[in-house]
């Protein structure tokens, strides 16, 4: 039996299958996905066993994680609840909905934990939050945790606190993503080549964050240390300020934080 299977395979499991590869190896690793051609792809790049529908992916392994929309996850469970007795091991990657939820689609005594992972995941540098169902045994949290090993930093979270942590790591890159193109852009205004300019902007958003998780500073004791009185630095971040910038990406963790909570109840 495989260690684990992913059905889905699109951007979010897609990515959680290539660290799994780089986990356990790619020999442990199944997937299943509704456009079949999309798994059969996948496991060419990865050497990972790709099988028809989500029953046999079930039934090749121990555990599973569900890498589909939330809206699909209910149908998907009373489908391959059968399947899932026998020592399975059910791992969710669905926004809003929690493990009692899930586990009431299942067979009684399933284990049922959640992941919230991202989509740096695919190159071993995401960020991921684990919960439990009450009572779940320590050595599943564990398992999960080294399949997931090579994906970036997992982190066991309280459960009542996934939709903040997904608003925040699950939702982040898309914030990010235009801040570094307004950067870049802003590079090629000033006469950058485009090519520099992206490099440059990555670059520095890589290493800033790097600073604040090695260090332990607070992200404002950085920011005063790059800012001189009367300097450039603190004309641009008087520039963010005028248009509202930090209350803007506030309003954006929030927008996503309540869209996840908002899920789970429908």
């Amino acid at each position: 039996m495989k260690r684990a299977a992913f059905i889905g395979t699109g951007s979010m499991g897609g990515a959680l299958v290539r660290a799994a590869c780089r986990s356990i190896g790619a020999d442990q690793v199944v997937i299943a996905n509704r456009t079949a051609a999309k798994a059969e792809a996948l496991a060419a790049e990865t050497g990972c066993t790709a099988v028809p529908d989500g029953r046999a992916a079930v039934e090749a392994a121990r555990y599973i994680f569900l890498g589909v929309k939330p809206h699909m996850v209910k149908d998907l469970l009373t489908e391959l609840a059968p399947a899932l007795d026998g020592g399975k091991v059910l791992v969710s990657m669905a926004a809003g909905l929690t493990t009692e939820t899930l586990a009431g689609w299942v067979s009684a005594g399933t284990p049922v934990l959640r992941i919230m992972p991202n989509t740096p995941c695919s190159i071993g540098k995401g960020m991921t939050a684990l919960c439990a169902a009450p009572g779940t045994a320590e050595e599943h949290l564990v398992a999960v945790e080294e399949i997931l090993r090579a994906s970036g930093r997992v982190e066991r979270l309280e459960e009542r606190l996934m939709d903040a942590f997904s608003a925040v790591a699950g939702c982040g890159p898309a914030y990010v993503y235009p801040f570094l193109e307004a950067m870049a852009d802003g590079g090629v205004l000033a006469g950058l080549p485009r090519k520099q300019a992206v490099a440059f902007a990555a670059q520095t958003l890589l290493g800033a964050a790097a600073l604040v998780l090695e260090t332990g500073e607070h992200p404002g004791a950085l920011k005063d240390a790059v800012c001189s009185p009367g300097g450039s630095t603190i004309e641009g971040v008087a520039a963010l300020e005028r248009h509202g910038f930090r209350a803007a990406v506030l309003d954006a963790v929030e927008a996503a934080w309540r869209k996840n909570a908002a899920l789970g109840k429908s």
